[in-house]
């Protein structure tokens, strides 16, 4: 084990040329892999796993604190959600990157869009098939307006606060102008926040102005590569090959039967009816045609 330590540390020597690196890395390079997939945010109900940091906090941990492991790559196919959780999943990325000295590559699958992309932000790197869905850097709120429907069918709303703001922007209520300023305020500081992390993560790779990087669209990735959002266009495996040689493992972390993840579902399962009871079958509907949604503004 000794040895092994000290040809790594003599491996990485500045003045260590490419060739005698080569000769002394490890004959089978390691690379974790961990997969963030699917939307981001809000708590999982039978019809929706969400992504979250509560969720893949144990896989990072354990990809970043094996030592044999040359980088971690991540595996993105998200088409966003929550801002929050993923810039809590790319914060402790990079903070466990920093900690541990392993560099992080990114890919990006079908979509790293919005929140997906926030995400990818966490690599060194960023790679995309030619054809994935990248950007929709930009802030959405999307919902229903029921006050029509109410009146038309004979239904009162009653509703108490304590607070003249508390019941902003419900739904069975008239759309009122200062809610909606209220909340264009409150995207747009997010949106500042958003395109503030693309500037300091991409510092001198971005091309395209601001202005037609900062609109909420989307391009694919081989648009994405020449607006400067990604570094290259290629698979995984291969890109890796290239970088660490043809031997290089690719090891997929997932903590599945983790005594963490194991009690994340059984609160999930505790905090949620099942499927089909009164209670429960609108919510999570609702929730399953959000879901969808997400997907289908990406063609997917």
């Amino acid at each position: 084990m000794k040895i092994k330590e000290n040809l790594r540390a003599l491996r990485d020597q500045p003045l260590i040329g490419p060739i005698a690196r080569r000769l002394i890395s490890d004959p089978q390079p390691l690379v974790n892999v961990v997969r963030l997939s699917g939307v981001i945010g809000g708590t999982s109900t039978p019809l929706r796993s969400a992504l979250s940091l509560a969720g893949v906090a144990a896989d990072l941990e354990a990809a970043f604190s094996n030592k044999s492991a040359r980088a971690v790559a991540l595996a993105i196919n998200s088409p966003g959600g929550s801002p929050v959780q993923s810039a809590l999943i790319m914060k402790r990325i990079r903070a466990l990157s920093a900690e541990n000295e392993i560099p992080v590559f990114a890919f990006i699958e079908d979509v790293g869009a919005s929140g997906g992309y926030m995400l990818a932000l966490a690599g060194d790197e960023i790679y995309a098939d030619e054809n994935s869905v990248v950007g929709s850097i930009g802030v959405v709120s999307a919902g229903f307006g029921f006050k029509s429907l109410i009146d038309r069918i004979g239904i009162e709303r009653r509703i108490y606060t304590a607070g003249e703001s508390k019941a902003m922007l419900d739904p069975f209520k008239p759309e009122d102008p200062k809610d909606v300023e209220h909340l264009k305020n409150l995207q747009a500081e997010v949106h500042e926040s958003f395109k503030q992390m693309v500037r300091d993560r991409r510092e001198g790779k971005l091309t395209a102005p601001e202005s037609d990087l900062f609109t909420g669209s989307f391009w694919t990735g081989a648009t994405a590569k020449t607006h400067g959002l990604i570094d290259g266009l290629g698979d995984m495996r291969s890109i890796l090959r290239e970088k660490y040689g043809d031997k290089t493992r690719l090891k997929l972390v997932h903590t599945s039967g983790g005594f963490l993840r194991r009690k994340h579902a059984a609160e999930v399962a505790a905090t949620h009816p099942p499927l089909f009871s009164d209670t429960n079958l609108v919510e999570n509907g609702l929730t399953a045609l959000e879901t969808r949604a997400l997907w289908s503004r990406y063609g997917l």
